[in-house]
């Protein structure tokens, strides 16, 4: 079991928050479940795979924006990902996931949906 901490400003006000994480007893990230639906985990950045990466070119500047406020702030949006047969697909978030590998760091915040392989051809198709 992890512990963190979590830092708010002193006039940070809200009405319910709740936390929960878990991996399998194998140390691979947790399954997205079947119903429902978005779920925001951090993901290894080696377990998602970037279809797109070798076709379109990163903003420099925008990446180095990026690390610089991630390193004063964190990561404020997940990057949208899809699991399909336990397999993770980014494709979208491609500055900020170069910012965490840029980095160093070994994991990402992303919200997950579960997809099928047809979803998959599809973005896919639609993203040339």
């Amino acid at each position: 079991m992890a512990n963190f901490v979590l830092q708010l400003p002193n006039n940070f006000r809200f009405r319910a928050f709740s936390v929960s994480a878990s991996t399998s007893s194998n140390g691979s990230p947790p399954s997205v479940p079947q119903s429902g639906g978005p779920v925001v985990l951090e993901l290894p950045l080696d377990k998602i795979r970037r279809p797109l990466m070798r076709t379109r070119a990163n903003d420099p500047q925008k990446v180095k924006e990026l690390m610089e406020s991630i390193r004063e702030i964190g990561l404020q949006v997940p990057i949208d990902v899809l699991e399909v047969d336990g397999e993770y697909y980014g494709f979208s978030g491609c500055h900020r996931y170069e910012a965490h590998q840029r980095l160093g760091l070994p994991t990402i915040r992303c919200k997950v949906r579960r997809g099928t392989k047809e979803t998959l051809r599809f973005l896919r198709y639609c993203s040339k």
